[in-house]
Order: structure tokens, then sequence, then C-alpha cells
């Protein structure tokens, strides 16, 4: 017999149905050995001697397992995944049972498939071969690396940064990235500008030439150049004065890999890059896609030759190419060891088989991808139409195309982190002709700042820069959340005090470690190994000649250094300048005092510099402090405060509530809301205005002393007067304090005595009956949908004939007497009272 080990009781269960009673398959589930939590772990001093230790009691459990069936077996075939994660646990296992000896007469082989099938399993296992030694080189090197920066950093960031966790050697990175967006946000001020649009009875057109001359984004930079840009456009004839048609082809996308299956998962299903991986993990296990941690892009002959047999029976003609086509990665640092992520069967369909749920979601998309891949190009026609005003001075242009042969995108359509603009689809339309002008519009705009990541952004971010890699990317950005440097908004990273407080300490002290250049050099020296073009003990060496001494000198450095190199570091962000040109650190509340950022015992802080004459202190960053939104055409800043009464914005002197209702304001919305107050008119009736605004906890009408509640953001923006005369009218007709009356859970019927209506209703200790009169509570144990009529009267009798139940008991004597010779009853007396009163109580 022999023995196979893989990772998973999953992929066990599905290999040994496979291979038959003449094999036995185990799970190591997942890594058996890791480095001893503890510092000297991984010992520079020694060669960098790394000490192993099973993981877990489990896991003490699964490898005694092993060892017993190992002594039994003909030989060990080492199963798992086909990476190099899988050729370390492999050679974890190995080592563990060569310790033990429990190495048998055939030996330890390494066997690899990229798919789990009858066919592939039994390939691989025709095929063994040995333990990679280069890839297991290249998993210690990484290891190691990881743990030095981890039990090297994270006490400095400890000992000078109270409040912060943890720092990664990659992590680290893709904060920064995370932080520098959001300085870049804060910094960023919106630029006014204006369009003119003209439109015509099929189409419109954008105003590009006045004058003789190209109309620049910000030509009409204020409402008054826009009114009279489009008082021309509208007082003008056109003529078409050019028409030009370009074909073009849009190409398929090439099949999955781990990230851009990760970002599309993101973009159309909204996983998690975490739960895309877990998801993507059942499928391959159960046997319905190859394996899921790649960067190549390729697929197999046999795997193409299906593809192009599905696009022939379902999308026959030109549909399908002339020739297979094939694709090579683009990414930095690619390894292209494995396939691309693709279905195992395609003759399974879209659907899979079996699959439920986000499994099918996830399937569904691999399947499309890949299959879209083998198919034809789109073909368009891309179309430009000028237009020009009778005195040839206005000149307006069109765009749009259309889309001549669809091709792949019948089947699958690659999502955008970002909207754009659709197409228009044009007219016909020939040189010489006069089309009717409708009207002309003028619209406003402002300049946006970069968008904040999303995961899908993120991941394509950190391998563009060919940082960390694809099976790394979900434990990467989960650890972010999970040690609260960042927080996941509307599915974007928002980037907290305390993420951008480590950030910053990292670039000022440490800033070779988070670069970007560097982390992917050092990606490339890891890749050498794997290759076996570098010793990985070397790599080591290089990294710790400079990273020890270094992290040695920042915890020589003084509190008031790092405090100071830190204040000047976060400047932008803590003090940025005000509209006014006063100065940002000046503290309000001494005349000479000058704010600067400290670090205490709880975290960091602004205080003035005049302390302990003046304690003004706020808290860092924009933890209970305000939180910039952008900044009006006027240069005053645009705030989300806190006070008394909840949220709020200000901008200058104007402030309008922003109640916890509304969620996250975006500088768009905060706009909207600083020009309220929004008067729809007079009154029919009174004349007297009608005024749309937001209160401290929702948005309302409010007309001469009446008041009418608003259902939400888009009426008190688009209410019209006849909707706001109908709401207070009703407003005034209703009783002012009138509460709704709370809905029954279940009702059971009446009783057949008084009549009285029999409800089941939610109460503040759970559910209970009631007839208007008597209350009784459920039952534990008993829902409220499975209650009959006749069990509810019964509880509600017995709960009228009960005696009324009383308060505390008092003692009957005088105030704290106590029986003569009476002791305080002991734990178990009162227990063992208690049993007797339930015994008595029972009898």
């Amino acid at each position: 017999m022999d023995l196979v080990i893989v990772e998973s009781p999953a992929k066990a269960k599905t290999i040994e149905g496979y291979l038959g009673p003449e094999y036995r398959v185990l799970a190591s589930y997942g890594h058996v050995r890791d480095l001893v939590d503890k510092d000297g772990s991984v010992d520079p001093a020694q060669d960098f001697a790394m000490r192993w230790d099973v993981a877990d009691s489990r896991s003490k459990a699964q490898v005694a397992a092993i060892v017993a069936e190992a002594r039994k077996a003909s030989r060990v075939l080492l199963a798992t995944d086909p990476d190099r994660e899988g050729e370390a646990i492999s050679w974890h296992l190995a080592e563990l049972l060569a310790a033990r000896k429990a190495v048998p007469p055939g030996g330890l082989l390494r066997v690899t498939f990229n798919a789990i099938t009858k066919d592939a399993v039994s390939r691989a296992i025709a095929a063994p071969r040995a333990i990679d030694q280069d890839l297991v080189d290249a998993y210690l090197a990484r290891r190691a690396l990881d743990y030095l920066v981890g039990f090297t950093l994270s006490p400095v960031l400890w000992r000078k940064l109270p409040g912060a966790r943890s720092a990664g050697r990659v992590q680290s990175v893709a904060l920064r990235l995370v932080c520098e967006r959001e300085a870049e946000i804060e910094a960023f001020v919106p630029r006014e500008y204006w369009t003119v649009e003209g439109r015509f009875e099929a189409f419109f057109a954008r105003l590009v030439g006045l004058d003789g001359a190209r109309l620049g984004k910000f030509d009409l930079a204020d409402a008054a150049a826009a009114e009279a840009a489009r008082a021309r456009v509208e007082g003008a004839r056109f003529r078409v004065s050019a028409v030009e048609q370009k074909p073009g082809t849009r190409n398929p996308p090439p099949p999955f890999t781990t990230s851009t299956l990760q970002q599309e998962a993101a973009r159309k299903l909204g996983l998690s890059a975490a739960e895309t991986m877990r998801l993507a993990q059942r499928l391959y296990e159960a046997g319905h896609i190859t394996y899921m941690r790649t960067d190549g892009v390729a697929m197999a002959p046999e795997a193409i030759a299906a593809a192009r047999a599905v696009i022939a029976r379902d999308h026959p003609g030109a549909f399908l190419p002339d020739s297979p086509r094939r694709y090579s990665a683009k990414a930095r640092n690619a390894q292209e060891a494995h396939e691309a992520i693709r279905p195992t069967d395609f003759s399974a369909g879209p659907s899979g088989r079996s699959l439920l749920g986000k499994e099918a979601e996830l399937y569904r998309l691999i399947w499309t991808r890949a299959v879209a891949s083998q198919m034809a190009s789109a073909r368009l026609e891309r179309t430009t139409i000028d237009l020009l005003s009778d005195d040839g001075r206005i000149q307006l242009r069109a765009t749009g195309s259309v889309i001549t042969f669809p091709g792949f995108l019948s089947l699958y359509a690659e999502g955008k982190d970002e909207e754009e603009e659709e197409d228009q689809r044009l007219p016909a339309l020939a040189t010489g002709d006069w089309p009717t002008l409708l009207e002309a519009v003028k619209a406003q705009h402002f300049t946006e700042p970069p968008p904040r990541y999303s995961e899908a952004s993120l991941v394509r971010k950190l391998e563009e820069l060919g940082i960390g890699r694809p099976s790394t990317y979900a434990a990467i950005l989960e650890v972010l959340k999970d040690r609260a440097y960042v927080r996941l908004e509307k599915k974007r990273f928002h980037a907290e005090d305390k993420g951008r407080l480590v950030t910053a300490f990292l670039e000022r002290f440490f800033p070779r470690y988070v670069s970007y250049d560097f982390t992917a050099s050092l990606e490339d020296r890891l890749d050498d190994i794997s290759a076996g073009n570098a010793a990985y003990r070397d790599v080591l060496r290089d990294f710790w000649q400079d990273f020890e001494p270094l992290t040695t000198q920042v915890l020589e450095q003084k509190p008031w250094d790092i405090d100071a190199a830190l204040d000047q570091q976060l400047a932008p962000m803590l003090f940025p300048a005000r509209a006014d040109g006063t100065n940002p650190r000046a503290c309000p509340a001494c005349a000479d005092g000058r704010l600067s950022l400290r670090t205490g015992r709880y975290g960091p802080f602004i205080a003035c510099s005049n302390y302990p004459a003046c304690t003004y202190r706020r808290s860092f960053g924009n933890g209970d402090g305000p939180v910039r939104l952008g900044t009006l055409e006027t240069g005053e800043r645009i705030e989300l405060k806190t006070g008394r009464y909840g949220r709020y914005l200000e901008a200058g002197r104007v402030r309008v509530a922003a109640p916890e209702s509304l969620g996250e304001i975006d500088e768009a919305l905060a706009r909207r809301l600083l020009a309220l107050p929004r008067e729809l008119g007079p009154h029919p009736e009174t004349g007297k205005p009608i005024i749309a605004t937001m209160g401290s906890r929702k948005p309302y009408l409010k007309h001469d002393g009446q008041y009418a509640d608003l259902d939400g953001l888009d009426e008190l923006f688009t209410i019209g007067m006849n909707a706001a005369v109908v709401k207070l009218a009703e407003a005034a007709a209703k009783p002012r304090f009138q509460r709704a009356k709370p809905a029954p859970l279940a009702t059971l019927g009446t009783n057949p005595e008084t009549g009285a209506e029999i409800r089941v209703m939610n109460g503040r200790y759970g559910a209970y009956v009631t007839d208007g009169t008597v209350n009784a509570n459920l039952p534990k144990g008993v829902e409220p949908a499975e209650l009959a009529l006749d069990e509810a009267l019964l509880l509600l009798a017995e709960r009228a004939a009960a005696p009324p139940k009383t308060g505390k008991r008092k003692p009957s004597g005088p105030k704290g007497a106590k029986a003569k010779g009476a002791k305080p009853a002991g734990g178990k007396a009162r227990g063992r009272a208690k049993t007797a009163a339930r015994t008595a109580a029972g009898a």
C-alpha cells in the first residue's frame, strides 16, 4: 500500500475516490510545523538557523497518524499543492518522517498536479520526483525575512509608538500606498470648470472651439463665461463639417491568474480577496477548477481544444478564430510554472455540476472568462462628427462608437474599477448636413481627487509594482484590516490615524524598507532563489547586515527626537494651511503657544508648547477632530465635525447638521448639504416660504411654524411645491405624538368567552402572549409560530390565576437586625436551600 499525503481532508476524500483501495490518503491540515513563536527562532548569529516545532495539538495528532501509516506503507507520496508553500509542506513532512525513522522502503517521493481530476492525479503518481530544494529554500528565505522583520521591527514600534501593533515586510508597503492616497485626497483642491453641449434630435455634441481657438478644459471657468458660450451656441445653426469613421478591435482578456480573479470577483461579485480564495480553494479541492494560486495565463493544449469546442457548439461561425490564442504574462516577475485558473471540464457549462451559491457564481466567472479568452475579437466602429456654426466661429464635436461584431463580448466583458463614460450611438450624417439643434445646456463640474483604493485596485497596484505574490495578497489585506490600520467603507480603503502614524514612522526611520523599488527588488532576489540562481542565506545576510544596525540606532533615539521627526513628517496632515492665512500651529487656548505632535503612554496627541502653563490638547489626526472633505472655491475648508448635538458640516461661517443616518459623507454630498436650506417658493395659501432643510436627525420641511418629515436625501433635494404642500397638510392633520403600534409576531384567534383577540408580541424580555389585559411569557423553547390558540389560552389562564409579583422582600425585623445567634448562610447552604425549595415546589 502507498500512502498519499495532501493538505486538506476535502482534497484527500476526492483523491482517495480516484485511486482505489491500494492507496491510503491522509491530510496534513496545512503546515504541520512552524517557527517557534518566540524571539530567537531565526538566529542570524548561527547562520540563520531556524527552530521549528509542530504547530498545535491537532497537528501533533495528525503527525502521529501519518507516522503510523508511513511505517506500514511501501512508499510515501507527498502530493501537496504545486507551489512554494506546497513544496514547503512536503519538506516539513519529509523532515518529520526522517526524524522519527518512518521513511518506508520505497522512500519519500513528490507528486504534483494542477487539477484534481482522475486523469491528472493518475499521471502525477506515475511520474514522481524529488522535493525541489530551490523552492524550499525560497520558502525558507521568505519565512525568515518575515520573521526577522516582525520580531525586530515590531518591538521598535511598541516602544516608540504606543498603540502601534506591529509591522510586516510587505504589509507596511501596502499600507503606505493607502496612506499616500489619503494624503493626496486631503491635499487636493478642486477646480471649477464648465462645459456646454448642443443637444440635437438624435445625439449631443460638446463645445470644443470658439472664435477659431480650441477650447481648453478650464477656459469656461465660471457660470458667466459658460452662459455666454451657451447663448452663442443656442443662437447658431450648425453644419456637419467632417465625419471620420475608424474601425477598431477589442481583444479578449486572458484566463484568470490569482490576482485578476481577486480583482474581477471584487468588481462583479463583491467578494473580498480572502473570500475569493476560500471559494476557489473549495472549487479546486472538489475538482472543478485548476490550481488557484498562479500568475500564469496560458492554458494546456487540451484545455484550449475543449474551450474551442464549446465555442464551436454554442457560438458557431465567426466567433471561433481560425487558430488558438496564446497568452503570456505581462506582470512583473510573473512565474508561469502553472496554468491559468480554468475549469477542469468545460463541458460542464457555466453552471458547473452540483454547485450552489457563491461557489456557483465564482465558477461561472472562471468558466466564462476562460471560454471568452479563446473567442474572436470584438469589432467596433468609432465615429467623430465635427459641426461648425454658420459663421464658422463655433465648433462642436460628437463622438460615439458602435459594435459591429460582438465577438467575445457576447459572452464576457471585463469589469472596471472606475466608471467610464459610455459612448453614444450616432446617427448616419454626411458632410454638409444641417442637423436640428434643440437646445444648448451648460453644466458645472469640479475636478476630483484620485479615488481611494478598492481591494481590486490595490491588488492591481501591488502587482504592477512587483510587490508580494498572488498567493499573499488576500492575507496582506486582511492583516491591514485586522490591525485597524485601515478600514473598508463602501468597498474602499480609508487610512486610519494609527496606520498613518505607523507609515510616517517607517518612512522617516526605515525609508529603504518601505520603498517600492527595494521591496520589488527583494522579490526579485527571492525569485532568483526559486530559480536556483541565488543562495538563500546570502540573501538573508545582505538584508540583515543593514537592517539590524538601523533598528538598534532607532531604539537609541530619544522620545522627543522621535516626536519632532514625526511632527515634521505629518505636518501637512496635522496642520493643513488655513484659508485665512493664519498659522495652523497657533494654540487656540493661549497667546503664543505652538501646537506639535506628542506621543504618550496612551498614544499620540497634539499639545501646546507652553505645557504645563497651557494644558490645551486635542486628539491625533482626525480621530475626534474635524475631517477635511475638500475646499470651496473661496478657499474655505469643508470639514465634518462632531459637536454636542452630533455631527455637522462647516465651511467658513456656514454650518449644517449631518446626522449619522446619512452614513459616510463625501465632498459632493457635503457641497449639496452646505447649500441648504433650499427654498421651494411661497405656499399657495399663505404666501409664506416653504423651506427644505436638514435637522439633527433627519431632513424636514418647515413653513410658518409647521413641520413635516422628508423621506431621505433624495426627497430633500428633489421634492417640488405640490408634494411639499401635501406633506405639510398631512403632517398638520396627524396627532403630534401618536406612536405606531408594534406589529404582532402572530395572531392566534379570539377568546371564545370574551371575544378578545389573542396575539403573540415581542417584548423586552422575549415573546409573550396577550389578550390586551393579561400578558403571559412564552415558555423556553416555544417558537411564536408554533403556539396554538388553546395553548395560549391556557398560558393566559395560568398567569391570571397566579399571585401578583412583588418587589424585593424586606426583612420583617428592624432595619439591619439579625436573629440572635444566626449566621449568614454560606454558598453551599444557600444552594441546598434553593434545591429544597425547588423540590418542594415540584412535589
